[in-house]
């Protein structure tokens, strides 16, 4: 049996885009062609993503604003999820709401309390169109939610509120990147 290639090991790492860039807060366009670039936009997401040390990357983190995003994922059993998808819906997140820290390649260095349900349920396609539905607990339930929100152009600072929300904003003005944000 032939083994699959790792991904992103063929990959280009690709710049970052970071809070205050309008990609990252503009919803992103359906995929409607499927392909070389494509499966090459997927393997750089990947290569970038572990470049990053991150656990998943939506395509406008690194300026194409498309709904596509890559994940290498554990869950709070610590299985290993790992793979990419192509147009996707968030279709549930339920379950117990839990306030964790969350963090983001898009804002590094920082993370803060937000509050995500430990359950969700992603359906999309693959890179060749083959229906995908992805079910996470937990931590990559989390990251579901997390990489979703991207491609409807909010990041998680979004989603932070009271305290924490003031807290984040005043470590986000003090970063060498963080100047220009000055929408969270």
């Amino acid at each position: 049996m032939r083994q699959r290639p790792i991904p992103g090991t063929s990959g280009i790492v690709r710049t970052m885009s970071l809070l205050g860039d309008p990609v990252l807060h503009s919803a992103c366009a359906e995929v409607t062609e499927f392909g070389p670039a494509l499966d090459r936009l997927i393997e750089d997401m990947f290569a970038t993503m572990y470049a990053h040390e991150g656990v998943g990357l939506a395509a406008n983190q690194i300026g194409v604003g498309q709904r596509v995003f890559v994940y290498d994922c554990p869950d709070d059993e610590d299985v290993r999820h790992v793979g990419h998808v192509v147009n996707p819906r968030l279709l549930t997140a339920d379950g117990d709401e839990f306030l964790g820290p969350e963090g983001c390649l898009s804002l590094p260095g920082l993370e803060a309390g937000t509050a995500r349900f430990d359950h969700a349920v992603v359906e999309g396609v693959t890179s060749d169109g083959a229906a995908v539905r992805i079910s996470g607990t937990g931590f990559f339930a989390r990251c579901l939610q997390h990489e979703c929100d991207h491609l409807a152009g909010t990041v998680y600072a979004d989603r932070v509120t009271g305290l924490r929300a003031r807290r984040l904003r005043r470590a986000i003005r003090k970063t060498p990147w963080g100047a220009g944000a000055s929408a969270v």
